[in-house]
């Protein structure tokens, strides 16, 4: 015979019902509370939006642009480069060959005087004639070389004796010295440059050169070729004349002043 009693109200007595089986005696008769699960609540799986997706594959397919901007800007820096090496400034290149001369033993103090003239209102140049004139010192030229300046511009006269020899055209190692130190200070400067020949009144008629006229012009080219093809002097810049016997500066009465009438003059022309 069993004890047990089960009732209608929601009384416990015999009976387990659990946690899900619990009923509210408050409530209706057979109303269970609600039931709770004991699991651990699950781990929210975090899944990009429909718009990071986007914006992610957007930027994967964009990347070539940023290898295609490196290479714009290379090419922008090769042109930059190529226009620069275009355009030489003469009186730049002028101070690295000397400074390069310094470094394997050929000296020159005049680095940075040719660069460091200026071009007055008037289109000469600022300190030209000082700078010829303490080269002319410095190298012991003094009574071979003389400067003169006038309306034209700076005129450097070159005795044919330091140039020369007698009823030559030829340039000597000597004069190409010569003309080699000149050039430091002529390759800095913006003027043209025009090489003239001159001679004395004795004629002259050879197998070379029938005439004054003849040794005259090739002194002036032998010259200004020189220059141009030695020592980087702009062709552009440079012209010659053949003056003969026509334009002394002294008398050719005597024959020092015959020797000072065979001459280059190479005239530095105001702008």
């Amino acid at each position: 015979m069993s004890f047990r009693r089960e009732t209608d109200d929601g009384g416990l007595l015999g009976r387990d019902l659990g946690p899900t089986g619990w009923r509210n005696p408050i409530d209706s008769p057979g109303k269970a509370f609600e039931s709770y699960s004991a699991k651990p609540p699950r781990k929210r799986s975090v899944e990009a939006e429909p718009e990071e997706l986007l914006n992610t594959e957007e930027s994967d397919k964009d990347r070539y642009l940023i290898t295609y901007a490196d290479l714009i800007t290379l090419l922008l820096g090769l042109f930059i480069l190529l226009y620069a090496i275009s355009k030489v400034d003469t009186g730049k290149y002028a101070k690295v060959v000397t400074a390069l001369g310094n470094t394997f033993g050929h000296s020159s103090p005049l680095v940075g005087k040719a660069s460091a003239f200026k071009s007055a209102g008037t289109g000469k140049v600022i300190g030209l004639k000082e700078n010829l004139n303490s080269l002319i010192k410095q190298y012991n030229y003094t009574g071979f070389i003389t400067t003169e300046e006038n309306e034209r511009g700076v005129t450097i006269h070159i005795l044919d004796d330091i140039l020369f020899q007698s009823g030559k055209a030829e340039l000597s190692a000597a004069s190409k010295l010569v003309l080699q130190r000149l050039a430091v200070i002529l390759r800095g400067l913006p003027n043209d440059l025009r090489v003239e020949g001159h001679t004395d009144n004795v004629p002259i008629n050879s197998s070379l050169f029938p005439s004054n006229w003849h040794l005259s012009v090739a002194r002036s080219l032998n010259t200004a070729y020189y220059l141009i093809n030695n020592e980087n002097i702009s062709p552009e810049k440079v012209s010659i004349v053949g003056n003969s016997e026509y334009q002394p500066i002294v008398s050719n009465t005597t024959e020092t002043g015959r020797a000072s009438n065979r001459r280059v003059d190479i005239v530095i022309i105001n702008k």
